[in-house]
C-alpha cells in the first residue's frame, strides 16, 4: 500500500488479499475458480462467434438453426448461458465437430 495525501494506493494483488484473503485461502481459491470459468466462458462464446462469422451466418439464422431465439445466441457469444448442451446444439448446428481431450482416455467425440 502507498500513501497519497490522504488516499491509500493498493495493487492489485494487494487489493485482492484484502478483498479475498491471501492466496491459498478457500476464498480466494474460489474467486480464482470462478474468474478462470469465467474467462474460459469469454472464449468459448468468441469461437461460437467466429465461427459463425466464418459461415456468414447472423445471430438471428444460427438461432434458427439451434432452435433458439437471437437473444440466446448473443449471450452464449458472450460467454453468458453456456453448458455443455447449448454448446453441443450450436456446433453440432453449424456442422463443426467437438472432441475433447480427456487425461489419459484420449480424445471423445461428442457426436
Amino acid at each position: 500500500m502507498k500513501q497519497v495525501g490522504d488516499m491509500k494506493l493498493y495493487d492489485f494483488d494487494e487489493f485482492l488479499d484484502e478483498e479475498y484473503g491471501p492466496v491459498g485461502t478457500s476464498e480466494r481459491d474460489e474467486f480464482e475458480r470462478d474468474v478462470d470459468e469465467c474467462v474460459s466462458a469469454y472464449k468459448l462464446g468468441e469461437a461460437i462467434k467466429k465461427a459463425r462469422i466464418s459461415q456468414n451466418l447472423t445471430q438471428e439464422q444460427l438461432g434458427e438453426k439451434v432452435g433458439v431465439q437471437k437473444s440466446q445466441i448473443s449471450r452464449l457469444e458472450r460467454g453468458r448461458s453456456i453448458s455443455l448442451g447449448s454448446m453441443t446444439r450450436v456446433f453440432k448446428a453449424m456442422g463443426i465437430p467437438l472432441t475433447l481431450e480427456v487425461g489419459n482416455i484420449g480424445k471423445v467425440s461428442l457426436w
